[in-house]
């Protein structure tokens, strides 16, 4: 507990790992806690194709191990461990974990976001392979097929628009008639003749083939419980993101939602803390986005630390 450390990052995937990057360059010997998830979100996804360096596509979790290896090459310590409370109350802060504290004159957050699930066993045995909860990375795959999408708001209603450009067939799935989708978004969906519309349904699980891809689902009627099969090749869940910020709950501004608030970059309302990744990010939400604001949280906190004058 004595000593203080420069620099902290909370968290990995893109954002954590290429904060560590920038921060390891620059010297200041950053310390970086995984988390439980280590390299976040990517480390539940199959293949990638859509980021820069990777021509042939690489899988998430290959990915997340180069970065991290990155990362490491430059001299940062990498914990595997979780921060479960912080002091960001007076400086140097303290931050703690189950395994003791660390004293940090600066940390960056990069705890991330999770996608809210519908919960059922085989959708966690099956995301990657045709389960997604994000069309925009993974729509691609489905290429003139026909695919189920799950919710009933404008992440929904964009994601179904969105999946229609690779997709014969896009089927909205919705436990009501009624959507929480503004108008806009909802009339816009309506009028795109590759959405069709499975209305007072839900999904209570999904089938996979012989090849360990999802074949069917199975809709339950939310009005006479009756359970039908539905053949399909993807199911995408959009039923929205919670991000990971509990931990700093009271202690950073937040919207109402829970992600971080930032502004001039990566600062947030506690000078010496910043943010960057889908933990503060609820509109982009794509691995590239996440390693630029982590970069961008690195040099943020370089620069203020000069201004400090303790680096």
């Amino acid at each position: 507990m004595d000593q203080v450390r420069e620099l902290v990052i909370i968290g990995s995937g893109p954002a954590g790992y290429t904060a560590a990057i920038y921060a390891a360059r620059a010297n200041l010997s950053p310390l970086l806690f995984e988390g439980m998830q280590p390299g976040g979100q990517l480390t539940i996804t199959t293949d990638v194709e859509n980021y820069p360096g990777y021509r042939d596509g690489v899988l998430g979790p290959k990915m997340m191990e180069d970065f991290k290896a990155q990362a490491e090459r430059f001299g940062t310590e990498i914990k595997f461990e979780q921060i479960t409370s912080v002091d960001f109350s007076r400086r140097p802060f303290t931050l703690n974990s189950d395994f003791g504290s660390v004293r940090a004159k600066a940390v960056i957050v990069c705890t991330g976001a999770s996608a809210k699930l519908l919960g059922i066993e085989s959708e966690a045995r099956l995301m990657g392979h045709g389960v997604s909860a994000c069309a925009t990375c993974d729509g691609a795959f489905f290429k003139n097929r026909e695919v189920l999408i799950v919710g009933g708001g404008d992440t929904a209603m964009e994601e179904a628009m969105f999946l229609t450009r690779h997709a014969a067939k896009v089927s909205v799935v919705h436990r009501r008639d009624t959507f929480r989708a503004s108008k806009i978004m909802y009339e816009r969906a309506r009028k795109n003749p590759k959405i069709h519309w499975l209305l007072h349904q839900e999904i209570v699980d999904i089938l996979a083939g012989e090849k360990g891809k999802v074949r069917a689902a199975m809709l339950r009627d939310t009005r006479s419980g009756a359970v039908v099969e539905a053949p399909t090749d993807g199911v995408f869940v959009a039923i929205g993101h919670q991000p990971n910020s509990s931990v700093f709950q009271g202690l950073l501004a937040m919207d109402d939602v829970g992600y971080i608030q930032v502004h001039d970059g990566t600062y947030t309302s506690v000078e010496g803390v910043f943010a960057a990744g889908d933990v503060a990010d609820k509109t982009y939400r794509q691995a590239v986005t996440a390693a630029g604001m982590g970069c961008m949280a690195a040099i943020d906190a370089e620069r203020w630390l000069e201004r400090q004058g303790t680096h």
